[in-house]
């Protein structure tokens, strides 16, 4: 979700509509949706790839290029920390409630109701300003000839996400899958020809940075992962196999596409300068197409991750109220179609007003998830010492979070 500027039977019984112990079933209002298409769901989640690769992350480790490739490990052993609570969640909760299962297993459905709130503010929030991001900033530099109809993009591109989420979950499934497998051959590209034409320096991995500019890269770009609890919102429809698969699979593939990405980049941190890095090391060992293309899977990625959300909101709306979920899709796409024209009135500043609720909003949201997470495990019989040990680093992570929303407003 970051731009530059994520059962007990007491649960079922709750209304989490989730699954617990013993064999795991799906829950009864959804079909399997099937381990490939939850492989596509998790990968586009993260971040996607393309655009961590490509964008943030090389931005991110500017200052410190020169050990860009330990910021990159770093930041993955650091994430793995809350993908690990995630994970040992939905060990037992398998629900589209997503992480308001999770705290409902955990604390209680008062406790999972003030998470799911401050979830639901974050990415109301983040759909609806997001098209201003890849329009205005995005988009530019990719296509400078875009500028001219900006103003038809901010409305056409909720209004294709709206109609791709409301046209069914197969027609959903089907183009977040082709955006995850094109996405993940461009930022395989895009890390061959760093490597092909930079090499692999293993003194990227090295501490030749200062400390404090190799821990500011690391931490940020952990910070980047935050959707890969997206996922778990799809508990409903996959087994905890399933989840367990697509899940790690994704996070793993894309850590391995960054750092190749990346690490590199020690050798000419030029390119970590640039509006859109991937975009820049295609132009420079490939071509003007080449770079395009890049470019222009860059924004595919960015609105893949819009998608996953939008899936990921509807699901959960779904648990909370049980409403029909083709009438909460159309709620949530009329919502962004209409908002569309607001953002038009003043871009930047509507995006800089609501970009800061929406990520103060997100990390609170997963700070709750964490903090319950040694109460969660307690009640499961497991060793509540590793608990509070990984809930403590896993909370610190996301007050490192709200910290940074914090400063980065008010600069």
């Amino acid at each position: 979700m970051l731009n530059n500027k994520a059962l007990s039977n007491t649960a079922l019984n709750n209304g989490a509509g989730g699954t617990t112990t013993g064999r795991p079933r799906l829950a009864a209002q959804s079909r399997p949706a099937g381990q490939w298409a939850l492989a596509g769901v998790a990968v586009t989640a993260l971040g996607g790839p393309l655009a961590l690769a490509a964008l943030y992350a090389p931005g991110i480790i500017a200052g410190a290029s020169s050990s860009a490739g330990l910021a990159m490990v770093a930041a993955a052993v650091v994430f793995a920390i809350p993908m690990w609570i995630w994970l040992d969640y939905a060990r037992d909760v398998s629900s589209p409630g997503g992480l308001y299962a999770f705290t409902e297993a955990a604390a209680g459905r008062r406790v999972a109701q003030v998470q799911a709130g401050l979830w639901i503010i974050s990415y109301v929030l983040y759909l609806l300003y997001t098209t201003a991001q890849v329009v205005y900033d995005t988009l530019p530099a990719v296509l400078p000839g875009e500028q001219r109809y900006q103003g038809v993009l901010e409305v056409v591109i909720p209004v294709a996400l709206a109609g791709v989420m409301i046209a069914g979950r197969a027609a959903a499934l089907l183009v977040i899958g082709v955006i995850a497998v094109g996405q993940l051959v461009l930022a395989a590209i895009v890390g061959g020809l760093t490597v092909a034409n930079l090499g692999f320096p293993l003194s990227s991995f090295g501490a030749s940075a200062p400390a404090g500019s190799v821990a500011t890269a690391s931490g940020l770009t952990a910070l980047l992962y935050i959707c890969g609890s997206l996922p778990f919102f799809m508990g409903g429809e996959a087994t905890p196999r399933q989840m367990r698969r697509g899940v790690v699979g994704a996070y793993a593939v894309t850590v391995a596409l960054i750092i190749v990405a990346v690490a590199p980049l020690a050798v000419e941190s030029g390119f970590a300068r640039t509006p859109i890095p991937g975009m820049a090391v295609a132009q420079a060992y490939a071509g003007h197409s080449m770079a395009v293309t890049v470019g222009i899977g860059v924004v595919a990625s960015v609105g893949g991750v819009m998608l996953v959300e939008y899936l990921a909101l509807s699901r959960l709306l779904t648990a909370l109220t049980r409403w029909p979920q083709r009438a909460i899709l159309a709620g949530i796409g009329v919502t962004m179609v209409a908002f569309a024209p607001v953002i038009l009135i003043n871009p930047d500043t509507i995006y800089d007003d609501l970009i800061t609720p929406s990520l103060f909003a997100l990390w609170l949201s997963q700070l709750v998830v964490f903090a319950v997470y040694p109460r969660f495990a307690a009640r499961r019989g497991r060793r509540t010492g590793p608990a509070w040990v990984l809930a403590a680093a896993a909370v610190a992570l996301a007050g490192y979070g709200l910290w940074t929303t914090i400063h980065t407003s008010s600069i």
